[in-house]
């Protein structure tokens, strides 16, 4: 890891504490200090604590539900901090937004629908973001939607090494979906496996129905990948679709667990032996023991943060075949 200079700025929202603080431990700084308050109206107020004014400053944020809060407020407290950070005269202003929230609302599916993912990035446009570094969007394409750079990750490379490491025998990567097969055939690629494709309807939103798996599973150990585990719907009807084609042992894994609702309780009634998520949004760690799995992003985000900060590639890190 090249070493950082201490005129790099971190900063961290109130949403993933916890991930920043160990980007900064890799990163060898501490974290920057700014005031968070949210007043008894409900709105959010942000003040940086010490001179920003010329610096490269990084704000990480996941915009997602946390403890404390809704994604609204988690969206809505980085862009506060973004425009506060612009006011303050900082020379450039990099988001690094570990989870995208409304990127499943990048289209309109029917009529009189917003595309919610563009309107968000419009707003960070306007609050100042001058870069964004983010993890697995919902789709590629949502990178289109800023004028800005965007350097946009894939955690591939750190669920391939989680099950290479488990010595797993007749493996299968499985997409839930038509719209994922592309990453997951990266992910098979990687792992020198099968590919399966499940077909997927949606009556309604957060419901699911798997119509038919493309692909030979019987007797194989499927790897469901996804970029997205909310209500736990698509997983839990993908497992049952995958066991009546006889199916072996099935692991789950997705970069970002929401975890909505009954998801936990869900998923730990269906037959999975694992499910394995990023911290790119927080888990509570009283919910990560039996199947419940977590990996981090941490060393990968503080390297796309270190390179950018000193003007070094960064498409390496976009590569799949990149070894954290």
């Amino acid at each position: 890891m090249t070493e950082v200079t201490k005129d790099l700025m971190l900063f961290s929202g109130r949403s993933n504490v916890p991930l920043a603080e160990a980007i900064a431990q890799i990163l060898n700084v501490k974290l920057s200090r700014v005031k968070i308050t949210t007043f008894a109206n409900g709105e959010v107020f942000a003040r940086y604590k010490q001179s920003v004014r010329g610096s490269d400053l990084f704000i990480i944020q996941s915009v997602s539900n946390y403890e404390g809060g809704s994604v609204n407020d988690a969206l809505m407290e980085l862009l506060i901090m973004c425009d506060a950070a612009k006011r303050a005269s900082s020379h450039f202003i990099t988001a690094v937004i570990t989870h995208f929230g409304y990127s499943r609302q990048d289209k309109k599916s029917a009529a009189r629908e917003p595309i919610t993912g563009k309107l968000v990035a419009d707003m960070l446009t306007v609050s100042g973001v001058d870069r964004v570094i983010t993890v697995d969007l919902h789709q590629g394409q949502i990178q289109g939607f800023f004028d800005q750079p965007v350097n946009h990750l894939t955690a591939l490379p750190i669920f391939a090494s989680y099950f290479s490491n488990m010595n797993l025998e007749n493996v299968c990567i499985v997409s839930p979906d038509v719209g994922r097969a592309k990453a997951a055939k990266k992910l098979a690629d990687i792992m020198d496996c099968d590919l399966a494709i499940m077909h997927k309807s949606r009556p309604a939103h957060n419901e699911s129905e798997v119509s038919n798996v493309i692909g030979d599973v019987e007797g194989m150990t499927c790897i469901i990948n996804d970029d997205i585990i909310d209500t736990g719907g698509s997983i839990v009807a993908g497992v049952q679709a995958l066991k009546l084609k006889g199916a072996g042992d099935v692991y789950v894994c997705a970069t970002h667990g929401l975890f909505s609702g009954s998801a936990f309780e869900r998923l730990d009634a269906e037959d999975i032996k694992e499910v394995i998520v990023c911290d790119t949004v927080p888990v509570p760690p009283e919910r990560l023991n039996g199947k419940f799995k977590k990996v981090s992003v941490a060393p990968l985000l503080a390297q796309a943060i270190s390179n950018v900060f000193n003007n070094v590639s960064v498409s390496e890190l976009f590569d799949p075949d990149f070894a954290l």
